[in-house]
């Protein structure tokens, strides 16, 4: 089958700019309107969107810091927001944001389990160590964890995890009501897990799903990010400016990946790209400096102390000066080390930093007609950049159905892009291969040399 790309949807209802709530388009109570998710996910669907993806936060970030700016104060929990939107749905996956650092091995693998069931196979796990002070602070600490720590902390989590949900083999339910056989036991496994930070006997108390367990997705570009993505990651989430970076993570995590044994064609890395789409260049300048001229300044402020790490307070600079040097953190390393290069590789001033980053907080933002995003992106795909796109419309619904209605058909013309789904799980939308249970594994192989 000829390879084609991959699309996500990044649709906080709160919008991804940080003033997209001042947008005449966008609701402005987006981030709690169940009404407006629905909408939104019906929109990707009919794109042909290979995911709806939220991320997620343990505390109320005020201004611009959090996604989609003041709108995104409060919102709603991932996991619940896509249980109820699953039945509404038929083919689209559900990729919700869990914290390895915050929640517990056996708590966050039922409940992704049961995702799983309730969407018959459309679940996935973004793997998050969670990197602020707040969310430290409701979780009885005084500061957060380090960064070595949450990674090692998060490598042994996904292991837990995918240990527990493979309790069950397939076909571990017999449910006769005739002989009144319900399961059989030898096919349920305890999971016995003692480690550094985890200890964990099982079973877990959730059935396996039609796609096995849900695709695990990892985010992560630090050196401690890219060994958990290419240990554990099925689909990875990436932010770049240029294909040359793009290029170089692709390829190191490929290869970091095969030489861990894993077969790197069931590794999926999907950049941010946040896309103004007009039906001229123009006409997608227009919508950019529109949204752009909403930007309040102390939002703008307040994205730029999140995205250098916390470790620098913006408020008293001269806004057209310069970007002033950050100290390191224990935060989101990778996301600062970005920043600071968007900044000197541009010249920015202060403010032509936070306009440009307000839409996707350092991902790739696109300006243009549907023909050159699709170029950029068909550039990126097949010069070993991306194998897809997470796509992050930067006000909502508007920039969405922009994207479906002009750039998906794009696409498709140029055989880029799918014209029906290939299946009903997100596994086989995705292509990824199905992950067989281990005990299962074991036994065939046991069986296989009597």
């Amino acid at each position: 089958m000829t390879r084609q790309i991959k699309l996500g949807a990044f649709l906080p209802g709160g919008g991804q700019h940080i003033a997209s709530w001042r947008h005449p388009d966008q609701p402005a109570d987006g981030a709690t309107s169940f009404e407006f998710h629905k909408r939104l996910a019906l929109t990707a669907e009919r794109g042909l969107f290979d995911a709806y993806f939220l991320a997620d936060g343990l505390a109320v970030s005020f201004g611009g810091a959090s996604e989609g700016g003041s709108a995104k104060v409060a919102g709603l929990e991932p996991v619940t927001l896509f249980s109820a939107l699953a039945p509404l749905t038929s083919h689209i996956g559900f990729i919700a944001t869990a914290s390895t650092t915050y929640e517990e091995p056996y708590n966050l693998a039922r409940k992704f389990a049961s995702l799983d069931l309730i969407s018959d196979g459309r679940a996935g796990w973004n793997v998050v160590t969670t990197a602020t002070e707040a969310a430290a602070h409701n979780f009885n600490l005084d500061q957060q964890h380090p960064h070595a720590f949450r990674y090692a902390r998060a490598k042994e989590h996904v292991d837990v995890v995918k240990k527990l949900w493979n309790s069950f083999e397939d076909d571990a339910f017999i449910r006769d009501k005739e002989s009144g056989a319900f399961f059989d036991p030898d096919k349920l496994h305890a999971t016995d897990h003692r480690g550094e930070h985890f200890k964990v006997k099982g079973p877990l108390n959730v059935p396996r799903s039609p796609q096995g367990h849900p695709v695990i997705v990892q985010a992560g570009q630090s050196e401690d990010g890219r060994g958990l993505a290419a240990a554990t990651a099925e689909v990875i989430f990436t932010a770049h400016q240029r294909l040359e970076t793009a290029q170089e993570f692709y390829r190191d995590i490929k290869s970091r990946a095969q030489g861990l044994g894993r077969d790197p064609r069931h590794i999926l890395i999907m950049p941010g790209v946040s896309p103004f789409v007009g039906r001229t260049s123009e006409e997608a300048r227009e919508k950019y400096d529109r949204l752009t001229s909403l930007i309040l300044e102390q939002d703008g402020i307040a994205l730029l102390n999140g995205l250098t790490g916390g470790t620098l307070d913006l408020n008293g600079y001269d806004l057209d000066g310069p970007l002033p040097p950050a100290a390191p953190t224990e935060g989101n390393k990778s996301r600062q080390a970005l920043i600071r290069q968007i900044a000197d590789e541009n010249n920015f001033t202060i403010r032509q930093l936070y306009q440009w980053v307000a839409s996707a907080r350092g991902h790739f933002t696109v300006v243009g007609s549907a023909i050159q995003i699709a170029d950029t992106l068909q550039e990126w795909f097949e010069n070993e950049g991306a194998d897809g796109f997470n796509i992050l419309p930067p006000w909502l619904p508007t920039a969405l159905e922009d994207f479906v209605n002009l750039v998906i058909p794009e696409l498709q013309r140029r055989g880029l892009f799918r014209r029906a789904y290939e299946g009903r799980t997100l596994r086989e939308n995705l292509g990824l291969s199905y992950p067989h249970n281990r005990w299962s594994a074991a036994r065939h192989a046991v069986q296989a040399a009597e």
